[in-house]
């Protein structure tokens, strides 16, 4: 009789314990999972932000590469005026904003070209950024006008 009890009492405790072992074993598997969708979600994200940062590197060498030709610029200007002895001009807005077709490309370039002729810059110039500023303001109207 004592051998039938603890033959019961151990089919219990077997019992109980393969109920532990299949809930933490359903547990790991959950476990697994969220680990390998959280894996693809870091990769998905990765891919996302390389992509963002070779697009920065793209934006940076063609701002690199304006800011030169714009630097050029102003330099091939200087020596014409020196040759022919004059006093420096004011640069025209409206050559700064060539090509720009929309409200958003329009404060994208204005925001590049302070960077640039930004008086506090060495190669700043206040009166450029005073043509700069009157010819945002014109077609900030403009773009306002046509929403």
């Amino acid at each position: 009789m004592m051998v039938d009890e603890e033959r019961r009492k151990l089919r219990r405790e077997k019992r109980e314990f393969d109920k532990l072992k299949a809930d933490f074993m359903r547990k790991n598997d959950m476990e697994k999972k969220r680990l390998a969708q959280q894996d693809k979600f870091l990769k998905m994200k990765e891919k996302i932000l390389m992509k963002e940062l070779e697009k920065l590197a793209f934006e940076k060498r063609q701002f690199e590469l304006q800011k030169d030709f714009y630097r050029r610029m102003q330099d091939n200007e200087e020596i014409a005026r020196s040759e022919r002895h004059e006093e420096p001009k004011i640069v025209r807005g409206e050559m700064f904003f060539t090509g720009v077709a929309n409200r958003q490309s329009l404060k994208k370039r204005y925001k590049e070209l302070l960077k640039i002729y930004h008086p506090d810059n060495i190669d700043g110039d206040n009166s450029t950024v005073v043509e700069i500023n009157r010819e945002y303001d014109q077609l900030s109207k403009k773009f306002a006008n046509t929403l």
